[in-house]
């Protein structure tokens, strides 16, 4: 029984993580594909120039939701070293979009909107997989010791 017991607490922590995960991703992706075509199609920038800024900008709100909401309850390793791994393994998987986009763009001469956003959408699922993978692994550790659900009441004293 015991191994059924902790078998479903380390899947049920899994899920909740991933649902997270995935929540904090959608809106990123929101935010990536936005400004993706605004700099594609409204500023001009062309479109690998395009990918690094709004994946520098979605990655930001990405890092800020992950540690303050999906991996909370993990170690918090010092902000300077989270952020650090955190947009190199970005960068990482940067390369996975630019990786798409370039081929669809300068291989396979598809530089309509519409192939452009469906190589974006592949990079970003390649990269999705690749960032939780590497989070997990090396930005927001697992908790040595457990963190409470509740913070609690620092120095206050209720005289009475």
């Amino acid at each position: 029984m015991r191994f059924l017991k902790s078998l479903y607490q380390r899947f049920a922590a899994l899920v909740h993580e991933l649902t997270k995960f995935g929540t904090i991703g959608a809106v990123a992706f929101v935010i990536d594909t936005g400004l993706y075509n605004l700099f594609l199609l409204v500023v001009d920038l062309g479109p690998l120039t395009s990918k690094v800024y709004a994946t520098v900008i979605s990655a930001s709100f990405a890092y800020a939701g992950n540690r303050f909401w999906t991996f909370r309850h993990r170690e918090q390793s010092g902000l300077g070293r989270e952020y650090f791994l955190f947009f190199l393994l970005n960068g990482i998987a940067l390369l996975f979009g630019v990786l798409v986009i370039g081929f669809t763009t300068y291989t396979l001469k598809l530089n309509d909107p519409v192939s452009l956003n469906i190589a974006n959408i592949i990079g970003v699922g390649l990269g999705t997989l690749f960032r939780f993978w590497s989070y997990k692994k090396w930005v927001f550790l697992e908790a040595t010791t457990p963190i409470p659900a509740e913070l609690p009441e620092a120095g206050i004293r209720q005289d009475r």
